[in-house]
């Protein structure tokens, strides 16, 4: 029975070392990650920048290379029925594809910062489709290439950047800001001439009320008037002594005439 377990494990073990081998035998290949935006806007006439970036275990180096290709999404483009490579990037040099797109294709990226971003310049509405991001870093070159849809459109079809919302924002606050202060000081001055002329009459109200001084008394004249008695005014009176003689020169020895003093109300 001994030889019988033995003819069935042997050839086990031979399968399972066989399989190890061949798995730790072969190197493995890697997958890359590839970003780009989805939707990219740009102003015909102007120039844009098509991003894209990616990510890989391995290090860069001058192996390392992009393939940039575009598909138009007008049926009557020659670029319409499949993608056609417009631009490749490789040993620190670019190539350019397509002869519609040879002028107006430049490399902006920076391959040591994994950036394999073009730029478009000038933009034109033919540009319109999606554009592919295929980048190989041996040994990873297994990765799905990234897209973008552009769409090349008039001035008055752009949506406003973030920079001017916040601009639009920032002067908006300002002028909230100026304008409660004028309101604010307009208020404060009303408020300060109000308790101003207030107090102005309230100054006036009691320099009203206060008593006035009494006049000075009027020389004795007056005081004679008021302890007098009441009556018509008496005139001076004349005292004459008359002599009954008969003598011519009577009227010679005639008294001297007194006055007596006047007396008023």
């Amino acid at each position: 029975m001994e030889p019988k377990w033995s003819n069935i494990i042997c050839p086990r073990g031979l399968l399972t070392g066989f399989t190890l081998c061949v798995i730790l035998g072969t190197s493995p290949s890697w997958a890359i990650d590839i970003y780009a935006d989805p939707e990219v806007m740009i102003q015909n006439g102007t120039r844009g920048i098509l991003r894209c970036t990616f990510k890989s275990s391995e290090v860069v180096s001058r192996k390392t290379s992009t393939t940039w290709s575009f598909q138009s999404s007008q049926p009557d483009n020659e670029f319409s029925k499949a993608p056609n490579t417009i631009f490749h990037f490789l040993d620190g040099e670019g190539f350019p594809g397509h002869a519609d797109f040879k002028d107006r294709v430049q490399f902006v990226g920076d391959i040591n910062k994994r950036d394999m971003s073009i730029e478009l310049n000038p933009a034109q509405f033919s540009d319109n489709g999606t554009f592919f991001c295929d980048v190989k870093n041996p040994p990873d070159v297994t990765g799905t290439a990234a897209r973008t849809e552009l769409r090349v459109v008039v001035k008055e079809s752009l949506p406003q950047s973030n920079t001017a919302i916040i601009a639009g924002a920032v002067s908006g606050a300002l002028l909230l800001l100026v304008l409660v202060a004028v309101v604010a000081c307009v208020v404060m001055r009303i408020h300060y001439s109000r308790h101003e002329y207030e107090g102005c009459s309230s100054l006036e109200s009691a320099s009203s009320q206060a008593p006035k001084p009494r006049k000075k008394a009027e020389p004795s004249l007056e005081v004679s008037r008021s302890t007098g008695p009441s009556g018509p005014l008496q005139g001076p009176v004349i005292y004459a002594q008359l002599d009954h003689s008969g003598s011519k020169h009577s009227f010679h020895k005639m008294e001297p005439v007194v006055y007596a003093d006047i007396r008023k109300n």
